[in-house]
């Protein structure tokens, strides 16, 4: 009679949380690697540690032992002495590349956003950041995210566009709000020759809008509005209005008028499109969308990532009563469009 064995148990292992613990490193090579332009450099073929000591003006040591911790995180490869670049990094990483976000850093590693999650522990007593920089008027870091973060959503504001304008040629009146860059506005500019966009957000921001409008040829066609969009005057006879990645940062009850105020805004059948990372209802899926909730408790007093559902109702108590849910790949993001009857 032959017996079967009982498989081994799986021997638990405390790498999981060293590595965990020790995220930050990856971090902050990064940024440096970032900072000394290492990505770059090997991608122009300064490809050994000498080569990038003598290029960026650092040690040897220093660019090899940083080099060696890139590859072993599989940002860079290794043959030899010689380093090349991962297709990521190739991509996202190198100056030269269109798809450069190397500056994401300069508003994701700001000291206020650092230093919200060092306090995170507070947060989570608290249910929300106590102290922070997301609603202060015409804040700097703002500025900081227009000009360093624009990289990061090429990809969604023209899924976006093509999600709300499509194949559309007749004249459209949109309005942009929270716009910080603009691309989400340009985008519908750039998709549409015959709409026209006003821009509401922080003075200091919109000039950042307003130089990217100029650079991609549509500024005839794009205005600004300064103010917090709770309270400056708006207007009506909207087609359209864009909401990309701004309810997040409060909670419904902040919510609920700012939806009933663009609600009173547009035209019979106008639309607000509405750019979100959505999670699923269990809260835990997907990744991304899910874990963005950490980062709404770390830096703000009331934000959170709202599930498709959530949204929905919002928009339903503001008296929309149509809605379309468009997921925006390759990104974490979805548009929800709400249509006024």
């Amino acid at each position: 009679m032959s017996t079967i064995s009982a498989a081994p148990p799986t021997e638990v292992s405390p790498f999981r949380l060293f590595q965990a613990i020790n995220a930050y490193q990856l971090t902050e090579a990064i940024h440096s690697a970032i900072e000394l332009d290492i990505f770059t450099a090997i991608s122009a073929g300064h490809t050994t540690a000498d080569a990038l000591a003598s290029h960026c003006g650092i040690a040897a040591r220093g660019a090899r032992i940083l080099c060696d911790f890139l590859v072993v995180h599989e940002f860079l490869r290794k043959s030899g002495d010689q380093y090349s670049l991962s297709e990521d990094s190739a991509k996202f990483l190198d100056r030269k590349s269109p798809a450069y976000m190397g500056s994401c850093t300069d508003f994701l590693l700001t000291n206020e956003i650092r230093q919200n999650f060092r306090d995170l522990t507070d947060a989570v007593r608290h249910g929300g950041c106590q102290h922070t920089y997301a609603h202060d008027p015409e804040s700097p870091v703002w500025e900081a995210f227009a000009r360093s973060m624009a990289p990061m959503m090429m990809m969604a504001s023209k899924g976006m566009a093509e999600i709300v304008v499509g194949n559309e040629g007749r004249p459209l009146k949109v309005l942009d709000i929270a716009a910080g860059h603009g691309l989400f506005g340009i985008a519908v500019l750039r998709a549409n020759l015959k709409a026209e966009v006003t821009a509401v957000d922080w003075k200091n921001v919109l000039a950042v809008a307003s130089e990217n409008a100029k650079k991609l040829s549509v500024a005839d066609r794009h205005k600004n509005l300064p103010g917090s969009i709770f309270d400056v005057e708006i207007g009506t006879g909207y087609d359209l209005i864009l909401l990309p990645n701004f309810l997040h940062h409060f909670d419904q009850s902040a919510i609920a008028p700012l939806l009933s105020k663009l609600h009173r805004a547009l035209k019979p059948g106008g639309k607000v499109a509405t750019l979100e990372f959505v999670p699923d209802e269990d809260r835990v899926t997907p990744a991304v969308p899910a874990a963005f909730a950490l980062i709404m408790l770390a830096e703000t007093p009331a934000g959170d990532a709202y599930t498709r559902a959530e949204l929905e109702q919002m928009f339903n108590r503001a008296g929309f009563s149509r809605h379309e849910f468009h997921p925006v790949p390759p990104t974490p993001h979805s548009v929800l469009v709400s249509t006024r009857d």
